[in-house]
């Protein structure tokens, strides 16, 4: 099966959001138009997608703080998972990030979708002992 990456473009924005819902990803405030074009504003080169016939068939949205690499919302439709698209995104982000100096790459995965961990382990990641907190500012 033919893929292709390149980097996100607003054209796309219906396609990815449909894309995070379809694989039960939460879908939150900040990935509202403005909090994406905001996000592209900072390192638009780090958000991908992975397109088969010029339909979005997988995304991860990364960023990079200065310190460290973040992978955020890796999705890829559940008819092409397997198929090795979930790990060129991955390794096409990482690729980015080192370009960028990013010495430390992290993910954090959501519990309800903790049957991902196995695909991450192969692919290098380890999990690390942290309480993960947030607070909403808007």
């Amino acid at each position: 099966m033919n893929f292709s990456l390149r980097t996100f473009a607003m054209t796309d924005y219906e396609q990815v959001v449909a894309l995070w819902h379809n694989t039960g990803l939460r879908v939150g405030p900040t990935d509202s138009r403005a909090g994406i074009t905001r996000k592209l504003e900072r390192d638009a080169d780090l958000f991908l997608v992975a397109e088969v016939d010029q339909r979005v068939v997988g995304a991860v949205m990364g960023c990079y703080d200065g310190r460290r690499g973040w992978a955020n919302h890796v999705a890829v439709d559940p008819d092409y998972q397997g198929q090795g698209i979930g790990t060129a995104l991955m390794s096409e982000l990482e690729q980015r990030l080192r370009l960028c100096g990013c010495a430390k790459f992290n993910l954090l995965v959501a519990r309800p979708n903790a049957d991902v961990q196995g695909f991450y382990e192969q692919l290098g990641f380890e999990s690390d002992d942290v309480i993960f907190m947030q607070k909403w500012l808007q």
